[in-house]
This record gives C-alpha cells, structure tokens and sequence, in this order.
C-alpha cells in the first residue's frame, strides 16, 4: 500500500514540474488534450487525443451525466399511469445504476488519457530541448504495429474485459448495497441504497435471516468440491496407471470407450442419469423386480444418500478427462527412475509413493486447484441431477440440500428475482473462490521449488 501511494506521489510531481516547466503549448493542452502535439505537427497524436477528449464531453453532456446525477437516490420518480391509461416512464433504477457505473469507468479511462497526454507533452519537449528530432505521422502508424504492437493488439481484448466482465461485477457488488428484489422492480418500484443490511441478514440466525442456510450450503458446496476434486483426480490417475501398465492388452480400446463419455453432451447423459435414479426409474424397478429391496431407494429425495449418489456420477463425469492428462504425463516419467528403484528394492506402491505421485502432484498442482475451484461453481451436474433438492421448509429461500452457493445464486435470481441476495451471495462465492485459490497457490510444489523437476 504505501508502494501505492508513493506512486501516486511520484505521478501527481511528475505532473506539477509539468505544468511548471512546459512552455505554453503544453500548458494549454491541460485544458485541450492534443493542443501541444498539434502544433508541433504531430498529427495523429494529437487529432487522437483531441477526439477522445470531445467524445468525453459530448458523452458526459448527452447522456453519462444524467444518470451519475441520480446514482446517489437511484431515482425517484417512479412509472406513473396517466388518466387516459397511458403511462409516463420517469426514473429507472437498473439503467442508474448501470449507466452510472460505465460513466465512472468512462470518466476513470478519461483521466488515465489525459495522463498519457501530459506525459506525451513532456517526452516532446525533452525531445525539442535535446536536439532530437520529433516522430513522424508515418513513424507512429509503424510504432503501432512494431514496437507497440502489444498495445494494439491488446486494445479490444481489454475494453471487452472491461465491458463483459467488469462492468457486471462492479453492478453485481452495487446491487448487494440496496433492496432490489421482488418488491422493487423498476421502473414500476424503484429500489435504493440500504447499506449493510443484505449483509447482514446473510449472517442472521433469526426467522428471517439466512444464517444457518448459508452455513449449511457453504458446507456442502466445501464438502463437494473437495470429493469432486481428489476423487476424481486419484481415480483418473488410477486408471492412467492401469491403461498405461506394460501387458495391459487394447489399450486403445479401453482408452476410446473412456474418451466417447466425452463426446456425450452433459446435457443429455445427466438427464438420463437422474430418471435412471429416479424412484420409478431403471434401478429401483429391477432392484424390487428381482426381491432385492422391497421399496425404492430414495437416491434423490434422501438428503444424505443424493450427495453421495451426486459424487459418484460426478466420478464417472470426471474420470475420463483426468486420465487423459494422466496418460500423456505418465509417458514423460523417465523409465530410469522406475528401474533404479526396483534395482534398490522398491516394490510398486513404492515405487508410486515416490516416483509417479511427487511428479504428479508437481505437474498437475494448478490443474488440480483449477478444478477445485472450477467445482465450487459446478452448476451442471448439481442441478441437472437433483436441482438442489431434496427441499425443506428449515431451509431460506428454496434452498435444497444439495444446493451449491451458485445453484442457490441461480434460484434467487431466476425463481424468487431477490437479487439483492443473489449478489451477496455472489461475493461471498467471489471471497470462498479467492481466498482458497490464493492460500493454495501458495502451498503448491510447483510454485514453491519451480526448479525440482527440472
């Protein structure tokens, strides 16, 4: 942090010797970006910063202004019905609230411009004092497709990371601060700012809190990722190993079966599935059929027996991917290792103990803690399978048993339109994510000792 501000030290003085040193060309360009550059012929700069600088405006004055005005009440003017039935559409507080945000981004990406263009000025006159002569219109079409080519063609990719990506996020945050649920639908409702209400009720334990629903849900979305995650891994490892074992005959073929589960869409092979479990479905009706079991198994609708039914279709979900990582990485262990070891006398628990799990766990490190996370939010095969359930009435909000933060997120939004909860609990899966990736990271072989396999 205090890196940070010095930074910020050093920008705001490099700024001020600026202002103070520049002849006045530059002075005037603090007002009109490209002034500078344009009398001193440099044309493309100047003519680019001088059009971003009047679509600024003419944005801030048409359009961005009038909602930033209203970002601190969220509107309030609510739709009005006229008295021949017609209706007058006054404030509306998703379009505030979201034109508001993308107008400070705007204003944000504006001043870093106007940065640029102070610090244009001032290359400028160090070149013009220096006896160096200033770079060409042509020199600085090329510049964009040489020595910053990286800049040009990062341009897209990074306003559309900020469009797609952080514009949503930055609204979902906003929309957790105020009651915009099903009662406050605009522009018939407005909603409003309430501060750290949602927050709070995320953590209440009261009748009409969710304490103890988010407790039991973040356990199970904990619980779950974890089984989801080094089952899967050991098993596909398991099978890497026995495909991959000298004598093992067609191993194409075994490897091309596991490879065509693949090619079945989850879509389609979870859905099957789940009537497949289901308590009129293909197993309950053979098991009673040949006396096994006098009623169905509630595979979905017993709480306790759908997570563990879940995790083990999940196996057969995730096993055929895991060993095709496996195989290729098996092959690249170096065949000396295994034979100096059964020279010492390993035997080949040993041998995987020592040899094949270090390497393993090396290589496959961020892979594994992708996958963690990447289940944390596995929406498909919970709620294609089960949905959430099996419901209950101690459970907030709909919530079911095998409920993920993000299933539950996703009934919120969808069933219920509470998205001001939806967006608490979409932080809250934002910091579990976070919080775990970066403490893992950290105790990853692979990061700590990059050089122990090389």
């Amino acid at each position: 942090m205090g890196k940070f501000f010095r930074g910020v030290g050093d920008d705001l003085k490099e700024i001020g010797l600026t202002f103070k040193e520049g002849d006045w060309k530059t002075k005037v360009s603090f007002l009109i970006m490209g002034f500078g550059p344009l009398l001193r012929k440099q044309f493309l700069r100047g003519i680019a910063l001088l059009a971003i600088e009047a679509a600024f405006i003419y944005y801030m004055v048409s359009f961005g202004w009038g909602y930033l005005k209203d970002i601190g009440t969220l509107g309030t003017v609510a739709r009005v019905m006229n008295n021949d039935g017609t209706y007058t559409y006054n404030d509306n507080s998703f379009f505030i609230l979201m034109y508001s945000i993308l107008t400070i981004m705007i204003i944000v990406a504006f001043i870093a411009m106007w940065r640029i263009n102070v610090r244009v000025n001032r290359n400028e006159e160090k070149l013009i004092v220096a006896g160096k002569p200033l770079a060409t219109v042509k020199q600085d079409l090329y510049s964009l497709l040489d020595s910053h080519f990286d800049k040009t063609l990062l341009t897209l990719p990074v306003l559309g990371v900020f469009i797609f990506t952080v514009l949503p996020i930055l609204f979902m945050i906003c929309v957790a601060f105020t009651d915009y649920d099903a009662n406050h639908q605009p522009p018939t409702n407005l909603f409003s700012w309430v501060g750290l209400e949602n927050f709070k009720n995320l953590v209440s334990f009261g009748t009409s809190g969710f304490g103890s629903t988010f407790l039991i849900v973040l356990g199970w979305t904990l619980i779950w990722a974890f089984f989801a995650t080094f089952l899967t891994y050991f098993c596909g490892m398991g099978v890497a190993i026995l495909i991959n074992k000298k004598g093992i005959k067609f191993k194409k073929l075994w490897r091309t079966i596991l490879v065509m589960t693949i090619a079945v869409p989850q879509f389609v092979s979870l859905l099957y599935v789940y009537k497949m479990f289901a308590n009129d479905g293909l197993i309950n009706t053979y098991l009673m059929k040949w006396g096994w079991i006098s009623s169905a198994i509630p595979f979905w609708t017993n709480a306790t027996l759908a997570k563990i039914t879940i995790i083990v279709v999940n196996l057969w979900i995730g096993i055929p991917y895991t060993m095709l990582i496996m195989t290729g990485l098996l092959m690249n262990i170096p065949e000396d290792l295994y034979e100096s070891a059964r020279i010492d006398g390993a035997n080949g628990f040993q041998m995987f103990k020592s040899i094949t799990l270090p390497y393993m766990f090396f290589v496959t490190g961020p892979f594994l803690l992708t996958q963690f996370t990447g289940n944390l939010n596995n929406f498909n095969v919970i709620y294609l399978l089960t949905q959430g359930g099996p419901q209950s009435m101690a459970l907030s909000n709909k919530a079911g048993y095998t409920d993920l933060l993000v299933t539950w997120l996703y009934k919120m939004t969808v069933n219920d339109t509470n998205y001001r909860m939806a967006a608490v609990i979409g932080i809250m899966v934002f910091i579990v994510t976070a919080v775990i990736s970066l403490v893992v990271y950290g105790m990853l072989p692979s990061v700590r000792d990059e050089e122990g396999f090389q």
